[in-house]
């Protein structure tokens, strides 16, 4: 099953910070909702473990993650796939493209993703409001750790 989610977010922060921010396991690991492992194999792969509810099924993905088409700090292209045993298996990739505005930066995303398993089996309109709700997670927490306030703490 596939599905597309575009959306855009303005983060508190220069392009610069954001964009070291995307390419710091650290920030990542504590962005990404349900994020266990996150280990750097090299400047453009990591290595991830992460724990996923979906409805009724509840799995530990395990997969990797590979950037292309880097054009450091304008965005790159973030690549992906994981198995969750029994749960089944997702794949799927991200456009991201930051921008400066004056408040701080705009990233803006376009994705694409496929799962199999009993997780497709789940339907569209639940996956996609998962989707939705992770995608809000992610950018509510990494544009917690990108203020200020949180910065300076």
């Amino acid at each position: 099953m596939a599905m597309t989610m575009q959306g855009e977010v303005t983060l508190p922060a220069d392009r610069a910070a954001v964009w070291a921010a995307l390419n710091d396991p650290e920030v990542l690991k504590a962005a990404i909702p349900g994020c266990q492992e996150l280990e750097k194999i090299s400047d453009t792969e990591f290595q991830a473990t992460a724990k996923v509810s979906v409805g009724p099924v509840k799995a530990t993905f395990k997969g990797g993650v590979t950037l292309t088409d880097l054009d450091p700090p304008n965005g790159y292209t973030i690549g992906g796939e994981g198995q969750g045993g029994v749960a089944g298996w997702a794949k799927g990739g991200a456009k991201v493209r930051l921008e400066e505005v004056e408040d701080g930066t705009r990233l803006v995303y376009d994705v694409e993703a496929h799962v199999g398993g009993k997780i497709a089996q789940l339907g569209g309109r639940l996956i996609n409001g998962v989707a939705k709700k992770y995608a809000d997670e992610f950018f509510a927490n990494f544009a917690r750790i990108l203020s200020p306030a949180e910065s300076a703490a």
